[in-house]
């Protein structure tokens, strides 16, 4: 069971990694193995963009894919945050995608 304490300590943990990080994608999987076709998209758009990002894969922690949810007030996974900001999830990175917006975003 994960307690509040830790919960809070991994929010602690991703206001310091959106705050170090321009751009922070936490996604199930990593990178180089994105281990959900949601994140594999996104990783693929900011790919795409040649953008540099940092990313934490949720799947190998537990209370990071409670806290994240929780952080952002957003339900599902990939989480993709610029300048601190959370952005969204994969329909909306896809969408400001498509549109010419995130590039702007992450410029």
């Amino acid at each position: 069971m994960i307690t509040d304490n830790q919960l809070n300590q991994k929010k602690e943990e991703i206001k310091d990694d959106i705050t170090k990080n321009k751009v922070m994608l936490y996604m199930k999987g990593n990178k180089d193995m994105p281990m959900c076709g949601f994140s594999n998209q996104v990783v693929h758009i900011l790919n795409q963009s040649g953008v540099t990002y940092e990313a934490k894969n949720v799947l190998e922690d537990e209370i990071l894919r409670q806290a994240i949810k929780e952080f952002s007030d957003w339900p599902t996974i990939p989480q993709l945050y610029v300048n601190g900001e959370f952005i969204g999830g994969c329909d909306i990175i896809t969408e400001l995608f498509q549109s010419g917006d995130l590039q702007d975003t992450l410029a």
